[in-house]
């Protein structure tokens, strides 16, 4: 049976000081660092066959610092889909090549983008803005924040390449790991989880702790 396992991020240095963070590609606190090497611990039995991150360093850190707990004797090897880095990352030792896991980086798995949020505190947001207005921006399905994303529009982006991309592999009996963000992830949880846009603003998922999905039949079920 394939495995799919979502994580968002380990706190980033922009989370502990409780800031807006969206695109800004802000680095993993060392809480954040442990998050990652604890969410490893927790997976470090399972054999990935593939890793989806954002091109967001958080997510990539987090990742990265997960399978370095894999007892798999793989190694997580970031596959570049155009250009030179492309052309010059290529493996010439067969038992390397099969001893690698791939992890590509898509922007369609990024952050929501919070806009003219970005950067802000949010406790301070809320005393200027009210706490029922910043929670309708951070919250609701379908009201962005001032010129950024709302909800509803990381999921038109996030769910099409998480249907074309990365669930063919699970249903291949893959086992997949996507480490990205509160939003993103929150998008594909309402995917699988058959949330709808009233229960979605409910759901609050963790930093650094891993949500495990076993396919049965033509479903993933939450382990």
């Amino acid at each position: 049976m394939g495995k799919l396992i979502l994580i968002r991020h380990g706190q980033s240095m922009w989370n502990k000081l409780n800031v807006f963070t969206g695109w800004v590609d802000v680095p993993l606190s060392e809480e954040g660092v442990y998050e990652a090497l604890e969410a490893g611990e927790m997976l470090k039995d399972i054999s990935f066959d593939a890793v989806f991150t954002s091109v967001q360093i958080r997510a990539i850190e987090t990742a990265m610092l997960c399978l370095s707990k894999n007892r798999s004797g793989k190694t997580p090897v970031i596959f570049h889909e155009s250009g030179k880095m492309r052309d010059w990352t290529e493996i010439y030792n067969d038992n390397i090549k099969e001893a690698v896991i791939p992890v590509y980086q898509d922007w369609h798995l990024n952050e929501r983008y919070y806009g003219k949020l970005q950067g802000l505190n949010k406790a301070e947001t809320a005393a200027e803005f009210g706490t029922d207005q910043v929670h309708i921006w951070r919250r609701s399905y379908d009201v962005p924040p001032p010129d950024g994303e709302s909800l509803k529009v990381t999921v038109e982006r996030t769910i099409p390449y998480f249907q074309d991309v990365i669930m063919p592999l699970v249903y291949a009996g893959k086992n997949v790991l996507v480490s990205a963000h509160g939003n993103s992830l929150r998008s594909i949880v309402m995917k699988l989880d058959k949330l709808t846009e009233d229960t979605i603003s409910e759901l609050e998922i963790p930093t650094g702790r891993p949500l495990i999905y076993e396919l049965n039949g033509s479903d993933l079920l939450k382990v």
